[in-house]
């Protein structure tokens, strides 16, 4: 039967991780400014070229915690994790206490499956930055994949009382309530995501799943079809319980 907890749990969606923003640090001041060139490339998503200019800003200049990160970014947006790593550990060995390269360091760890690493990394930039809102969900997401869902709750809370307005956490801590069965709780989160941002379709996918699962059709498909009209592609699976249950095509 579909509608048990342990079919309706395969389906729910979780944000993923939130990336980071590139730093602006002091124009060089010679004639060419290497950084500014790379941060301009990073913007533009020419990560190639973004390293090319870090990597030149590096040899040019005195070494730069702030350079170092934001090529160890543009590492990351090319998918060379190990990279990316290496660039936040030498910011990090330049300012022990610079929060956004542990932070975005924790990032590289966590899309590698490291997830202790990214957790103690999380932990780091928060200890540095207690108002860092990202840093409580990522560490979140990081805890939700390791099973650990008391902890994953916790740091969702943290970060939406930071930032009341944070409609990843609200998505994800629905999601964590879901699969520990607190369905009215998580309803309540999807709900409050969808009021901050209609457009979030995982919202609508993991409502349309627990009202299907309370065998409240009508506003399943109303979920579904708000879903479908943003883009997402709902499983097939589930389409076809659906209609099934509910006697209805959409």
């Amino acid at each position: 039967m579909f509608g048990r907890n342990e079919d309706m749990n395969r389906i729910l969606l979780t944000l993923a991780i939130v990336g980071s923003l590139f730093a602006a640090g002091c124009k060089d001041k010679g004639p060419v400014d290497h950084a500014g060139r790379g941060l301009a490339h990073a913007g533009k998503g020419e990560y190639d070229k973004a390293v090319s200019e870090f990597t030149k800003a590096l040899e040019t200049d005195s070494a730069s915690e702030i350079v170092y990160s934001n090529r160890g970014l543009a590492y990351y947006h090319k998918g060379e994790y190990d990279r990316a790593i290496s660039d936040h550990s030498k910011a990090i060995g330049l300012n022990p206490r610079y929060a956004e390269a542990h932070y975005n360091r924790g990032n590289a760890y966590a899309i590698k499956g490291e997830f202790d690493k990214a957790i103690a990394d999380f932990g780091k930039a928060l200890e540095i930055h207690p108002t860092f809102a990202d840093a409580y969900y990522n560490r979140g997401v990081t805890y939700e994949h390791k099973g650990q869902y008391d902890e994953a709750i916790s740091d969702y809370t943290k970060a939406i009382e930071i930032d009341q307005t944070h409609t990843g956490a609200y998505c994800n801590r629905g999601v964590v309530y879901g699969r520990k069965g607190q369905y009215d709780q998580a309803l309540s989160d999807w709900n409050k995501a969808i009021e901050i941002n209609p457009l979030v379709a995982e919202a609508y996918i993991n409502r349309a799943v627990v009202r299907f699962g309370r065998a409240e059709y009508d506003k399943a498909w109303a979920d579904v079809n708000k879903a479908q009209s943003l883009g997402a592609q709902l499983p097939a699976d589930f389409l076809k319980k659906l209609r099934e249950a509910s006697g209805r095509e959409g």
